[in-house]
């Protein structure tokens, strides 16, 4: 087990390669002590914010009144109520790994709750920024056909066709905390929702933390305001990506429609 002071967690598998954004920040929290603080005071050094810019930090969950709504207390106060669980702990991470994204989807979830209140339904645009945050991934490209790949559910393609451009003209990180959650004990059809994201060829000879932070900057302004819905996002099964799954390296893997299914979307 991996244990920290009143916030216990199962063991972690840090050397997966989904985990590679979040290893390092990962393990230092939980290696003594109660890993909220520890998390609170790297936030702190580091400056985050919630969406209307309140300075964060993580908090037990009694913190949470009864009546404001969860992302309204986050971005009014700055607190995050954090229970001792991998969900959290997951979420905390993201937080600051991609501390611009999750700010904007936190000023986005504020203002939506303002103006129209807690609803029994949230509404396409809070439906689709919740899926970004629970199960996201940023599928970054500098080849267009690859997105075109994807979003046509074009598996042999994608995964067996242009296998080597994985790693030098697209790649995968995940965003969605729930999605990590859900990786630490996978299973074949774990499947994102992946946000496509353009990027410049010489991306990919940038170091891992200079393209977490250029992505981070790109998505932000989108999140903010653009229009979402759930139909922007791509199935993506998590465990057909190259180098992260060895029995992906057999193409017959990608056979099975159950998981790597065909699609009905338009290829737009």
């Amino acid at each position: 087990m991996s244990m920290s002071a009143g916030c216990a967690l199962p063991e972690i598998d840090w050397r997966a390669p989904w985990f590679e954004a979040v290893s390092e920040r990962g393990q230092r929290a939980l290696a003594g002590g109660d890993w909220r603080e520890t998390l609170s005071a790297q936030a702190a050094a580091q400056e985050r914010v919630s969406g209307w810019g309140r300075a964060l930090r993580f908090v037990a969950p009694e913190r949470l009144p009864a009546a404001p709504a969860y992302e309204a207390f986050i971005a009014a106060t700055g607190c995050v109520p954090t229970r001792a669980n991998l969900h959290d702990f997951f979420n905390a991470l993201i937080w600051l790994t991609y501390p611009c994204g999750k700010a904007a989807l936190n000023a986005r979830q504020a203002a939506a709750i303002a103006a129209d209140g807690v609803r029994a339904t949230r509404g396409v645009t809070r439906d689709a920024a919740t899926l970004f945050d629970e199960n996201a991934v940023l599928f970054a490209c500098s080849d267009a056909a690859l997105g075109r790949a994807l979003r046509a559910f074009d598996w042999h393609t994608l995964f067996v066709t242009r296998r080597a451009d994985w790693g030098r003209a697209c790649e995968v990180l995940p965003f969605g905390h729930a999605l990590l959650e859900k990786l630490v004990a996978p299973y074949r059809s774990v499947t994102s929702h992946a946000w496509i994201v353009d990027v410049p060829r010489d991306y990919f000879g940038w170091t891992p933390a200079d393209r977490r932070v250029w992505l981070d900057g790109q998505i932000a302004p989108t999140l903010a305001s653009a229009p979402l819905t759930p139909r922007d996002f791509a199935p993506l099964p998590i465990l057909g990506i190259p180098g992260w799954w060895p029995a992906n390296e057999d193409p017959a893997y990608y056979l099975d429609a159950s998981v790597f299914r065909p699609g009905r979307r338009r290829n737009d």
